[in-house]
């Protein structure tokens, strides 16, 4: 469970699904999402989903550019690459600093999507917690008020 003051301190990895994919979040002191802030297993989200093996190639966001005032080098990519080649699309905060700002953008994409009915039954269970209802292969940028 994270606090206010845990979510404000701390870039948090946070995973929602659209009930069919999944997403990956760096927090980047953000607010999280209510359901994803209650959940207790958080360590277990991140370390399965960092033990996965690389099952797709990359799509890095084009629009990168316009949407970050910072230079975009490996240093920043590499943790939102490492997820997409595990088959799940990754989001960073668009406004940093900014805590109570909603905005996220998405940085890279799987080719091949991993799928959420391949996911094993506890993994599964606590990550339907966290759902989007617009599918995640059409979205650029979410905000967590739409998500539940």
């Amino acid at each position: 469970m994270f606090t206010e003051i845990n979510q404000e301190t701390l870039d948090i990895d946070w995973f929602f699904t659209d009930k069919t994919e999944i997403g990956f979040v760096a927090s980047g002191g953000g607010k999280l999402p209510n359901s994803f802030a209650k959940i207790e297993k958080h360590e277990l989200l991140v370390s399965y989903f960092r033990s996965l093996p690389e099952i797709s190639d990359v799509i890095l966001n084009e629009n990168l550019n316009t949407i970050l005032s910072h230079e975009i080098d490996d240093n920043y990519l590499n943790d939102f690459v490492f997820f997409s080649r595990r088959g799940l699309y990754a989001f960073d905060k668009t406004n940093l600093g900014m805590f109570s700002d909603t905005h996220y953008h998405l940085v890279s994409k799987p080719a091949n999507a991993i799928k959420l009915n391949d996911l094993p039954k506890e993994i599964k269970s606590i990550l339907t917690q966290t759902q989007i209802h617009r599918e995640l292969k059409e979205l650029l940028h979410i905000d967590i008020t739409q998500i539940e």
